[in-house]
């Protein structure tokens, strides 16, 4: 399944990139609890950790994901992976979605 995401991301664009994106990212957090982390998913899928760095990083750009990083800059990919596992959809983003009209 991996394998046929990162195949997907590579050749689309627009907003279906955008969808593919975040399919590879959350399929890619579903394993971030192995370790090592980059090495499984070279041994088991053979898939390139650089591809989803690379959808982490489109995500990051078009301001839908936010790759955490270290005290010195440095970006922590397998923590941002586990906290998408742990919380699939934020506190902010539950608010947008539930935006009522003000009461009286």
């Amino acid at each position: 399944m991996l394998k046929d995401l990162v195949k997907k991301f590579k050749v689309a664009r627009g907003n279906e990139r955008r969808e593919v994106a975040w399919a590879l990212v959350r399929e890619a957090a579903r394993f971030s609890t192995r370790e090592p982390y980059w090495e499984f998913l070279r041994s088991e899928f053979g898939v390139n950790p650089n591809h989803i760095k690379d959808a982490m990083i489109f995500l990051e750009e078009i301001g839908e994901l936010e790759i955490k990083r270290s005290a010195d800059g440095r970006r922590l990919w397998v923590m941002t992976l586990r906290d998408i596992k742990r919380n699939p959809v934020k506190l902010d983003r539950w608010l947008l979605i539930s935006k009522r009209p003000p009461t009286k």
